[in-house]
C-alpha cells in the first residue's frame, strides 16, 4: 500500500518527487514519538493521551499540507487521514499505521525522494 501510494505521488516535468525527503523525515519524527509509547503500552486499547496524540498529529498533517502542496497531496493519496480516524484507540492498528508512515519513508527515498 505504501508502495502504490508513493508511485502516484506528484512528480514535476523531470520525473522527479516533489515531496522531498527532509519534509516526509519530520512527518515520520512525529510518528516516532507515538510508536515508542504505544509499542510499550501494555494495554490493546490506548489510553485517553495517546488517542489526543494522534489526533494532534492529524492537526499537524493539516498544518502541513497547507504549507505546501506535496505534503497534501502525500495525505490524499496515501490515505492518511482516513487511516488516523480507522486506528481509533486500537494498539495494533496504531502500530500498523506507524509501520505504514515509515515505509512510506522507505519507498520515497527508494523512488528517488531529494533532499
Amino acid at each position: 500500500m505504501a508502495e502504490n501510494a508513493v508511485k502516484r505521488l506528484e512528480r514535476n516535468k523531470n520525473g522527479n518527487l516533489i515531496l522531498t525527503t527532509s519534509k516526509i523525515r519530520n512527518i515520520l519524527s512525529m510518528i516516532s514519538t507515538i510508536y515508542n509509547e504505544v509499542i510499550h503500552h501494555p494495554a490493546d486499547k490506548l489510553n485517553e493521551d495517546m488517542v489526543e496524540r494522534l489526533k494532534y498529529l492529524k492537526m499537524r498533517f493539516a498544518y502541513e499540507a497547507g504549507r505546501e502542496k506535496a505534503v497534501k497531496n502525500l495525505i490524499e493519496v496515501a490515505k492518511i487521514f482516513e487511516i488516523i480516524d480507522w486506528v481509533g484507540n486500537d494498539k495494533q492498528r496504531c502500530i500498523l499505521f506507524c509501520k505504514y508512515i515509515e515505509s512510506i519513508v522507505a519507498y520515497h527515498k527508494f523512488n528517488g525522494g531529494r533532499d
